[in-house]
């Protein structure tokens, strides 16, 4: 059951975004990043910092989501079985 969840996640995406849209962050499920989009006007050479840490932020948040997906969906499976502890999850 757990590889079957494992093969949901790994259609499952999240997309993130920081600096108001200009940079988005796709994520799968099991939290592997598959897709940055980055607005051109986000693109400044004179000011690549700014980029690097929206870049940073949408890539966090979209694992950070894509983490809280996956322990939902073992939290479904964990409830199930019958176990006379709890699952560090």
């Amino acid at each position: 059951r757990l590889s079957e969840i494992q093969s949901q996640l790994a259609q499952q995406t999240v997309t993130c975004s920081a600096g108001g849209g200009m940079v988005q962050a796709t994520a799968d499920g099991r939290g592997q990043i598959r897709a940055i989009k980055i607005d051109p006007q986000a693109v400044n050479p004179g000011d690549v910092e700014m980029l690097e840490d929206l870049v940073l932020a949408a890539v966090a948040e979209a694992q950070k989501r894509a983490a809280e997906l996956y322990q939902a969906e073992v939290r479904k499976l964990a409830t199930g079985l019958p176990f006379p502890f709890q699952l560090p999850l």
